[in-house]
């Protein structure tokens, strides 16, 4: 009698997301569904969804998604500092080899045909072994795979132990700091076995975890729901996470449709802006324009990526050794021959931040960018290295070609512009982005533009670019920067435990990155998201991530 009343309630539960589902599908753009007082938080991702698989958390738009459905060791709060989650608290050794976590007990995964009687089950220690080593088997394919490189292997196996269920053991195999951070991606996930097991491949569209929201449905172009997880661990201010009751997820590829959808109130939430309605929503100082800032919100604040010129001063490459970049001074003087302010205000709409600082961008936590003095705008001392470098005026320095894609073009053409003011021609090569990706990790272009987005909150991750072992194409060091003495500090960052001082070696490395310039630094990025008035609970962080469980809306 009791298995066949579970049954029914089963069915009738089913029958009733089923019901959900589509009354959300055919009736949330019109708002009906949100009349009897659920709310539904509707953005729109242009770039669309590959996979609901965290270990295939590659790019913003399936990281947004896998962060409202699934939970990890730690997370970040807005100022990107780690604090608990499964993982309530942790210890680290004298020697920082080793993690020792210690997990809630109150955290289970949402209920799934996968488990026995289609209940939720409770997540253990040993299911972040399973998960971990998932993320780091060869058949998986895992983008992720590398955020584990700093673990130790022992008889062959990954250093993961669960010695009881709420106990978890990482052991690495030398010092890393920014371990932490690292393990706050998403690909760190704890994802059930019985699920991966149950649905192969598909768990990219059958995702099971233990976030927030749970999956509702997913019709690949079209739309994604996820809907809330009545059972969740995490509380807020007032009461259990989270506020929404579901999440709606549209896919109109054009970005300026999607605006408009936005302006006439059918998304909730926009991030970022394109050029096709920039002028018409931001003035040249980047403000709200008058019309729309008593109607929506803008919050802006630092984003984690720099973006900059690269130089290959490596002269073992023909690109290197034939181009005048191979002198310090040439570099030096591109960097104070052209007016970043300027650009960022006319071309940019001051969306960003005039890169005059360092390489490491603001909102790097433990990291004070003003102490990094960097390139600001100074013809005369322009021409003045050039005249040092034996090029008085710029006669007799060979061109200089900048390759780029389309979608810095304007950018470019603004310092071509400027530098041929002090005597430096500069050419441009306009080539697709996926074959310029290709022409740098093979040393075959001299000077490139290029970007980095964090992909953890430590300035390590900024500076390993140009750490000499990881000369590309094996690593990110894209310029073959090499520097005993820069490599000398790096290494002593890695045995730093107190923060403030390894903060202050990181300073130490961005001041030497400056002065032998293999980079030109253009701006710092920001992140702009832009709100119905009606939204709350959205914040934002430098990492760009999404986070919709403290979200409210209301009428």
């Amino acid at each position: 009698m009791e298995n066949h009343s579970s049954r029914s309630m089963q069915f009738s539960n089913t029958k009733y997301i089923f019901f959900f589902l589509i009354l959300l599908i055919t009736s949330c753009k019109s708002g009906r569904f949100e009349n009897d007082g659920r709310t539904v938080f509707r953005y729109n991702e242009s770039a669309g969804i590959t996979s609901l698989d965290p270990a295939f958390a590659r790019d913003q738009a399936n990281i947004w998604a896998v962060n409202q459905l699934f939970n990890g060791l730690v997370q970040l709060d807005e100022n990107l500092k780690v604090k608990p989650c499964i993982a309530k608290s942790w210890e680290i050794s004298p020697d920082g080899l080793i993690y020792t976590f210690h997990l809630r007990n109150d955290v289970f995964f949402t209920a799934d045909e996968a488990f026995t009687g289609n209940k939720g089950r409770k997540a253990v220690a040993s299911d972040f072994v399973y998960s971990l080593n998932r993320l780091l088997d060869d058949k998986l394919a895992s983008p992720g795979a590398w955020v584990l490189k700093q673990v130790r292997k022992e008889n062959n196996k990954n250093s993961f132990i669960a010695p009881d269920d709420s106990t978890l053991i990482i052991t690495l195999k030398a010092p890393f700091p920014p371990f932490l951070g690292l393990l706050s991606m998403q690909y760190c996930s704890v994802v059930p076995h019985e699920a991966v097991e149950k649905y192969g491949t598909d768990f990219r569209q059958h995702p099971v975890g233990t976030g927030p929201f749970k999956f509702g449905l997913w019709k690949e172009g079209v739309k994604l729901v996820m809907l809330r997880n009545e059972n969740y661990f995490e509380s807020g201010d007032e009461g259990s996470l989270p506020y929404l009751d579901a999440i709606a997820v549209t896919f109109i590829v054009d970005k300026q449709s999607a605006f408009l959808e936005f302006i006439k109130g059918n998304l909730d939430f926009v991030s970022g802006i394109d050029a096709s309605y920039k002028d018409e929503l931001l003035t040249k100082n980047g403000e709200l324009r008058s019309k729309y800032s008593s109607k929506i919100n803008l919050t802006k604040q630092p984003y984690l990526n720099t973006e900059y010129l690269g130089i290959l001063i490596d002269t073992n490459y023909t690109a290197a050794a034939e181009s005048p970049l191979r002198l310090k001074l040439i570099r030096q003087a591109i960097n104070y021959g052209f007016d970043r302010v300027k650009m960022m205000r006319y071309l940019r709409n001051n969306i960003g931040i005039a890169g005059t600082a360092g390489f490491v961008p603001a909102g790097i936590p433990w990291f004070d960018q003003k102490q990094v003095v960097g390139y600001h705008y100074n013809p005369a001392k322009a021409i003045q290295l050039l005249g040092k470098a034996g090029y008085p005026g710029g006669k007799g320095l060979p061109p200089i070609t900048l390759t780029t894609n389309a979608s810095y073009l304007d950018l470019c053409k603004f310092i071509q512009s400027q530098l041929g003011e002090i005597g430096i021609n500069l050419k441009i090569d306009v080539t697709p982005p996926a074959t310029l990706r290709e022409m740098i990790a093979q040393s075959k272009v001299s000077f490139f533009r290029g970007s980095w987005i964090a992909d953890y909150p430590d300035a390590e991750n900024y500076l390993s670019l140009f750490y000499s072992p990881n000369f590309c194409p094996a690593g990110p060091n894209y310029t073959h920067f090499s520097s005993a003495a820069f490599d000398k500090i790096y290494g002593e960052c890695m045995l730093e435990r107190i923060d403030s001082m390894r903060g202050l070696k990181y300073i130490q490395m961005d001041k030497l990155l400056i002065e032998e310039a293999p980079v030109v630094v253009l701006y710092y990025d920001q992140v702009l998201r832009f709100s119905q008035k009606n939204i709350s609970g959205l914040g934002s962080n430098p990492l760009n991530l999404l986070n919709l469980k403290h979200v409210k809306k209301t009428k």
